[in-house]
């Protein structure tokens, strides 16, 4: 008889057990549900920022290169040659 009383027991314990951890699921399940609004609202806008700074960035540094460094490149490239003409044309060539 006794047997039948833990049974009886076990079952009940077990029962509130699951109930529990249904709770414990839906609860995880809404806290989930928030964290992807927060993702969205908060690090998409982030995320997008960056993007656009990357592009400007990325803009300057093609306006810079185009309108700067290849100018003195080029200036460099002509003192260069001018110089080795001179050396050729002074005989002082190694």
């Amino acid at each position: 008889m006794w047997t039948a009383t833990l049974r009886d027991i076990a079952i009940i314990v077990l029962a509130l057990e699951s109930i529990v951890i249904g709770v414990a699921l839906i609860v995880l399940a809404f806290q989930i549900y928030r964290l992807v609004k927060l993702i969205e609202q908060e690090v998409k806008p982030i995320l997008e920022s960056a993007q656009r700074t990357t592009q400007t960035v990325e803009g300057t540094a093609s306006v810079i290169g185009e309108s700067v460094v290849t100018p003195v490149a080029k200036a460099i490239g002509f003192t260069a040659a001018v110089r080795e003409v001179i050396k050729v044309l002074a005989g002082r060539r190694k």
